[in-house]
């Protein structure tokens, strides 16, 4: 049974059909049907449903493909880290991240990865569930996750990176009347821009409108950090999210809270990797992200940034 007919078969799930899996793969399509059907008869079921609108994975299908990808992932890393003595480290190295997390400082972290390993293929997920992210960290299929608070029982190890702090975005007219903190009862009356119900964003604005008894009305949610700044900034409402998520040009358009929001951000590596996870961990530590302080003078920039704060502090600040 090879890695090989592993990977074909992944394709096809992916793809939905042989012909389309081929040509993901540069292969002949024949050479893509002989080998699914090499190892549906090696293992003795069948991994594909033939169906009208193509190759759907069996119940037994979906549980093999979900083996084979944690041994494809497995396999490549090992490949990579076989070759990463002579500094030509490639592969695949797959990242998770928590949507708001690291908007700015993942970036610059996997720049200068891609420098020190130009050959390797860094694959980047953003996602909003917490409990998707666990699911993709359980699987095997994640070297490195970006997530907000602990990452306690898992099978990965948890790295304090620093405090991501949450600001308050407004409209220009709400903006230039608030002062340098915004008190969170006075937000109570506005109409809030919300995320998804399963995101986790959405649960921290859940505590902090629950923990400070407030019950705004909700006037649109959305999937996006982006999305929430740029339509608080139309006027829409208000929106509460982590400071490195604010895009440039918005930034004067926000205000910490007062009480203050804060979380802490961890980077959960998987133990025993190769020399990848441990050079963009490096990368990451290299960024800042505590931010404290704050400016509403003119044109100048919102944020004063300083070095990440003792990694003993650990708990959401609400």
């Amino acid at each position: 049974m090879s890695l090989r007919r592993f990977e074909y078969a992944l394709a096809v799930a992916e793809a939905g059909s042989v012909t389309a899996a081929a040509e993901s793969l540069y292969v002949a399509q024949p050479s893509v049907s002989q080998q699914i059907r090499a190892l549906e008869r090696e293992l003795g079921v069948t991994l594909f449903a033939r169906t009208p609108a193509g190759l759907v994975p069996t119940a037994v299908g979906r549980a093999f493909l979900r083996d084979a990808e944690v041994a494809v992932r497995a396999a490549q890393r090992a490949r990579a880290t076989a070759r990463a003595g002579a500094e030509e480290l490639d592969g695949e190295l797959v990242v998770a991240a928590q949507m708001g997390l690291g908007t700015r400082q993942l970036p610059g972290a996997l720049s200068a990865l891609r420098r020190r390993f130009p050959r390797l293929e860094v694959t980047v997920f953003e996602e909003a569930n917490p409990t998707e992210l666990e699911r993709l960290a359980r699987r095997g299929v994640v070297d490195l996750v970006l997530m907000a608070g602990s990452c306690d029982g898992g099978p990965y190890v948890g790295h304090h990176l620093g405090d991501e702090e949450f600001v308050v975005v407004m409209s220009p007219e709400h903006a230039q009347l608030a002062g340098e903190r915004v008190e969170l009862r006075v937000l109570e009356r506005r109409a809030w821009i919300r995320f998804d119900h399963d995101s986790a964003l959405d649960g921290v604005l859940r505590d902090v409108l629950r923990d400070n008894a407030m019950s705004p009305a909700t006037v649109a949610r959305v999937s996006q950090t982006a999305t929430a700044v740029r339509w608080a900034a139309q006027g829409l409402g208000v929106t509460l999210v982590p400071t490195s998520a604010v895009p440039p040009g918005f930034e004067h358009l926000t205000r910490p809270v007062h009480p203050a929001v804060s979380l802490p951000t961890v980077a959960a590596v998987r133990p025993r990797t190769g020399p990848a996870e441990p050079a963009l961990l490096e990368f990451l530590r290299q960024e800042t992200w505590h931010h404290t302080g704050f400016s509403v003078s003119g044109s100048e920039t919102a944020y004063n940034w300083v070095a990440p704060p003792s990694v003993t502090n650990s708990i959401p600040v609400l």
